[in-house]
């Protein structure tokens, strides 16, 4: 009962009070019910978020036996990664960004992404099943991890088919004498923003869509074709070493001021020279050498195909990181290969910036070889773009087969499965996309670094599970357990669960403090590889306020990570584990968020863009499909349309 008061208060009668207090008593009930219909539909959703998607048994299990020796494990990854960029990329980078040291630039983007090998290798060891690395982070990490991962997968996909189709038609315009990039510049240059490329590249956007249209009518037309290109592309490459260090000049590595002056003096070339920076090999510092690493991570795109093979490898734990390894190191014995022939050929100040091989071979009076080097950069290239529209359309259609984008963006084309809608950035150059493929990449090869280093000290998960049809396929992350019944978990002994937990094997508790203390380190980490990429100096000459901020970052980071290791491991056997964890996970994300730093304002923004459309598309999609399942045949799909791939 609600007592009144028997006299007036304040003026106004005991009634007034009482109506008074009604009206407040059913809005403060009407506002309770309210955040309860809230809150558990922010728990539903958070709860859609983290689920994870559970494997069926394979019907046909032979299908799973091991049959890749460490030699197939090697050609598959140079397959994907020996990609066609640096027949003109190499231009740009020598020039404007790290000179001759390009070739220290790749050196440091093949260490880097080495690291990330090592991660991919036990991320793939985690799921008994051969399929894609989206499929790897939907079963472990959950429905969140799995859209950004796919999101950024599908980024670096149409990117490399914008640039590989750009890079086309700037060799094919060589061949015209340059005719139609000067009638398309002096048609829509006067229209065109300063922050987009000079020209609409028309060329680029039609052989696009030729591409996709001869896909349509059957993949299997084009895989003998498609290897002819490739052993074309690796003969390209040999070619460009062999005549070009015939060619080349030490000298170009020792350049000086009087050489530019002289260069400058007698230059009739219609593109201006670069920069000489401060002349050497190393014309622009150890930041030009960084920034050419971030700007060269796009090389080493796809390596995570070896490591997503671990049920089908003989002898895993040894031919898939040895493998990677091994491809990694082939890849860059033929970039830096390439780039080492190009600037001893030429002055690095003088190298064309887009058309760099053919331009240089003419500079050194071998004008066959230059027309050999541009057909054959040709085939290579649709090759490359053949490939690439492939493997775009493979994450898109899963991804739609899971609710986590709209299917109309994977649309496909009766039983050849090939999609009909594409993205194009032909109205961007090509540096830029360079950089915001690199950006994707790296992002991708983060999350799954983090993967690796939350899943090692969680509690044992059986992602592989035999559940009848009425079951979810979809699991949560962490199961709806008291934290009361985890010994560790009491609040009086919070530090003692942080630096000396009772339980030698992981629980729950310890679980969901490795996920906070590794969020906190990314967190931590950012800050810090953002401070050194845009303040070094201020950092490393002693200025109070950046340096006992850099100081006070890695103490908090050394702590956290200290915590993260007193934590139980789980002692599930591996075919690999990567080792030094988490220490050497924490580098590797390090290394990649400060390679991103390095890039451009405008490609952040690009970057976010981007994202912030695709988070769109995930929320309404996960909220339109809050009660469906992902279907379970979307894994044998890509299986089929993996092995028919892995072919070209």
């Amino acid at each position: 009962y609600l007592w009144v008061p028997p006299l007036p208060v304040l003026g106004r009668s005991r009634w007034e009070i009482l109506m008074v207090l009604c009206l407040v008593f059913l809005a403060d009930h009407s506002l309770l019910d309210m955040s309860g219909m809230l809150s558990q539909y922010v728990r539903l959703f958070g709860e859609k978020l983290v689920r994870r998607k559970s494997l069926e048994p394979r019907e046909g299990s032979e299908s799973q036996m091991p049959h890749l020796n460490f030699f197939d494990l090697v050609m598959l990854g140079l397959g994907r990664m020996l990609r066609s960029g640096v027949y003109f990329l190499a231009g740009s980078m020598a020039k404007f960004i790290a000179g001759p040291a390009i070739i220290i630039s790749y050196l440091v983007a093949t260490l880097f992404a080495l690291l990330s090998g090592l991660c991919y290798a036990e991320f793939g060891a985690w799921v008994p099943y051969s399929g894609s690395t989206y499929l790897y982070t939907y079963v472990t990490m959950g429905q969140l991890y799995a859209f950004l991962f796919g999101w950024n997968s599908i980024l670096s996909s149409v990117l490399g088919i914008a640039i590989l189709s750009r890079a086309w038609s700037y060799f094919f315009d060589s061949l015209t004498g340059n005719y139609i990039s000067q009638v398309l510049q002096k048609t829509f240059s006067l229209y065109m923003p300063p922050f987009l490329a000079s020209y609409p590249d028309f060329v680029a956007m039609a052989l696009v869509l030729l591409k996709i249209g001869l896909l349509v009518l059957g993949v299997y037309l084009s895989v003998l074709v498609s290897r002819v290109f490739t052993g074309i592309n690796l003969f390209v490459k040999i070619f460009i070493m062999i005549f070009g260090f015939i060619n080349g000049d030490l000298h170009n590595w020792q350049l000086t001021e009087e050489d530019y002056n002289l260069a400058s003096s007698r230059s009739n070339h219609t593109y201006r020279l670069g920069p000489l920076g401060s002349g050497g090999f190393v014309p622009f510092g150890f930041d030009g050498i960084l920034q050419g690493a971030a700007f060269s991570f796009y090389a080493f795109f796809e390596f995570d195909v070896i490591a997503t093979k671990g049920q089908e490898a003989l002898n895993p734990h040894r031919s898939i990181p040895l493998g990677i390894v091994i491809a990694l190191s082939i890849c860059f014995l033929a970039y830096s290969g390439v780039s080492a022939a190009l600037t001893l050929m030429v002055p690095y100040y003088q190298i064309h910036p887009e058309n760099p091989l053919q331009q240089a071979f003419f500079q050194v009076g071998w004008d066959a070889a230059g027309y050999v080097v541009v057909v054959g950069t040709l085939c290579a290239l649709t090759s490359r773009l053949h490939s690439a529209v492939f493997r775009m359309h493979l994450v898109m259609c899963e991804m739609a087969d899971d609710g986590l984008i709209f299917r109309g963006l994977a649309r496909v084309h009766g039983r050849t499965e090939i999609p009909i809608l594409a993205v194009l950035w032909f109205l961007t150059g090509i540096s830029d996309l360079v950089d915001l493929m690199s950006t994707g990449t790296l992002l991708s090869y983060t999350l799954v670094v983090f993967s690796v280093l939350v899943l090692r000290y969680q509690p044992d998960q059986n992602f592989r599970k035999e559940k009848s049809h009425e079951e979810t396929e979809i699991d949560a992350i962490f199961e709806a357990r008291p934290l009361e019944s985890v010994p560790e978990a009491g609040t009086s002994n919070i530090l003692k669960s942080l630096c000396d937990p009772i339980s030698t094997t992981p629980t729950p508790k310890s679980g969901q403090i490795v996920y906070g203390c590794a969020f906190l380190l990314v967190l931590l980490l950012t800050i810090l590889s953002l401070i050194l990429a845009q303040w070094p100096s201020r950092v490393f000459s002693g200025d109070p306020g950046f340096t006992t901020g850099a100081v006070l970052l890695l103490l908090l980071i050394t702590g956290v990570t200290v915590i993260i290791w007193r934590q139980p491991q789980n002692p599930s056997p591996l075919h690999f584990k990567v080792p030094a964890l988490p220490v050497l996970p924490v580098l590797t994300i390090f290394l990649n968020l400060y390679l991103m730093m390095q890039m451009t304002s405008v490609t952040w923004a690009q970057f976010g863009i981007w994202n912030a459309v695709g988070k769109a598309i995930g929320h309404l999609e996960v909220g339109k499909n809050r009660d469906q399942q992902p279907p379970a045949s979307n894994s044998q799909a890509l299986d089929e349309h993996t092995s028919r791939a892995g072919s070209s």
